[in-house]
């Protein structure tokens, strides 16, 4: 594998001076999906990513500028349209779907000369199925492996964007997230991703789980890679009344939040109360983080506990449950003539008739669970949001961010990977407590960044902040990633390695 391909950016660059050719890293991108046994990419479109990288090389070379993702092959996840792929949801209910248009970040993607290669696989219906399934599993694409250790969990539920850009099989990504769906498995796979504010960028034409939390954003191998992506797919949608501020609040350029020096003088909190404590490898690693941090001139507040942790989780899973019944059934609704699959009800018998093929693993108790809450307008539903929010936002983040006066908090991603385990599901493995649910709740944004390997296991390190603070989140996960650079590509090993500590 060539090596420009492990940065997007440098590529795009490379493409638009005409020093390499879009085809040429297109075919070595090929190459390396063609040979893969990960389970990662669920649909390719070689044909039409052919065209577009031919097109991209004919403009460079007639002096025009494709656009800052000029000739960058990505990958989708398959919960986002892509205008003639298949639109499956990972369910076998839909797999004569085709999209008839792009989503609004795929569409921004395009036209900033990236090369759609297709669609990866994922945590069927975004994980929001069973509460014991197995991360990275879906009826149509299988099992994702993790290409750190092949028996151990990619997490999900972006869990083929994940590890494709882990493998080097797209230079980039993009995850979809509701809690954690981008996050934990950019932890898993030593990656950085970025769950933005509720808002910033278009959730138009992705497959609904819940509106008051869902959104899209980066899976990239760099920060820098991830500030770029965002800059493209963010932006106000009028088919998405969520974004309708996002134009007066984003940045114009993420890339220019990059800063060698952004830890100095910045005021990090350390959430240390049920975040650490469960994974002695992650606590160790996140506490020589702080250290470094320290070294680069942060002033660290430690701890600096978000009091209200644990204390909604209740509230999230009825929100949850509420609005996947009302946004699910509202989009099968909508769709075309090519499926009987029409209401979630359709949905649940469909499986239970396909049962060999939909449910050979684990049930699907949250579908039922969501089936039997009425519309997200009754007052059960405002009184779980409105707590939910309220514990999260201002008795949450917001309390401790003013208390002590900080520009982000932090705390580890998550532990190691899991082994996969079809039998028990995820449920059945202790694995770490992640920061990810009080960002997602509060709508706010969420970073992660490598912060070093346990056994061959990579583990994140998360920063969290206000709403609309993307540019200093990502001013000290840059400065933090450029004064350790842990990440490392994946070995394919059968198992984690034991001699590593």
């Amino acid at each position: 594998m060539k090596p420009w391909l492990d940065d997007a950016s440098s590529l795009a660059d490379a493409i638009r001076r005409g020093e390499v050719r879009a085809a040429d890293a297109l075919e070595a991108t090929l190459a390396a999906i063609g040979s893969s046994r990960l389970n990662a990419v669920s649909y390719l479109d070689a044909a039409g990513a052919r065209q577009r990288a031919e097109a991209i090389d004919r403009d460079v070379a007639a002096g025009k500028d494709p656009g800052p993702f000029a000739g960058v092959p990505l990958l989708v996840k398959e919960l986002e349209p892509v205008a003639g792929m298949p639109y499956t949801h990972a369910s076998v209910a839909f797999k004569d779907q085709i999209a008839e248009y792009d989503s609004t970040p795929v569409a921004r993607l395009r036209a900033a000369g990236a090369v759609i290669l297709g669609k990866t696989n994922l945590s069927e219906w975004a994980n929001f199925r069973s509460t014991r399934s197995s991360s990275g599993w879906s009826a149509r694409g299988g099992q994702t492996r993790n290409p750190y250790a092949l028996d151990r969990s990619p997490s999900g539920s972006s869990s083929g964007s994940g590890v494709a850009v882990a493998a080097n099989l797209a230079a980039a990504a993009i995850g979809t997230e509701t809690d954690g769906s981008i996050v934990s498995p950019a932890s898993n796979n030593a990656l950085v991703g970025i769950k933005p504010t509720l808002g910033l960028v278009s959730r138009t034409g992705i497959v609904p789980i819940a509106f008051s939390q869902d959104t899209a954003g980066p899976m990239t191998r760099t920060v820098a890679d991830a500030a770029v992506l965002l800059t493209v797919i963010a932006g106000t949608d009028r088919a998405d009344a969520a974004t309708m501020s996002a134009d007066t609040r984003r940045a114009a350029d993420y890339a220019a939040f990059l800063a060698a020096d952004g830890l100095d003088g910045a005021r990090i909190g350390v959430v240390r109360t049920r975040l650490f404590g469960s994974s002695a490898a992650a606590d160790r690693l996140a506490d020589a983080a702080i250290a470094v941090m320290k070294a680069r001139g942060a002033v660290i507040v430690d701890p600096a506990n978000i009091p209200t942790l644990g204390a909604f989780d209740d509230e999230e899973l009825e929100v949850l449950l509420y609005e996947f019944n009302t946004g699910l059934n509202a989009y099968l609704a909508g769709l075309g003539p090519k499926t009987s699959v029409r209401s979630l009800s359709d949905l649940i018998a469909f499986n239970l008739k396909r049962s060999r093929e939909e449910l050979p693993y684990f049930g699907q108790e949250l579908l039922e669970m969501a089936a039997r809450r009425g519309p997200a307008a009754t007052a059960a539903y405002q009184r779980a949001l409105a707590a939910g929010r309220q514990m999260a936002r201002r008795d949450g983040i917001d309390a401790v961010m003013t208390r002590y006066k900080l520009d982000a908090l932090v705390a580890p991603t998550g532990g190691p990977a899991w082994l996969i385990d079809l039998v028990n599901g995820d449920g059945g493995t202790a694995f770490a407590p992640s920061p990810s649910t009080v960002a997602a709740v509060a709508g706010y944004p969420h970073i992660t960044v490598p912060m070093g390997f346990y056994r061959g296991l990579p583990i994140g390190l998360s920063f969290i902040g206000r709403a609309w603070s993307e540019p200093l989140l990502i001013t000290v996960a840059y400065a933090y990633e450029q004064a350790t650079k842990h990440r490392r590509p994946p070995t394919f090993a059968a198992t984690a390695d034991l001699r590593d500590r």
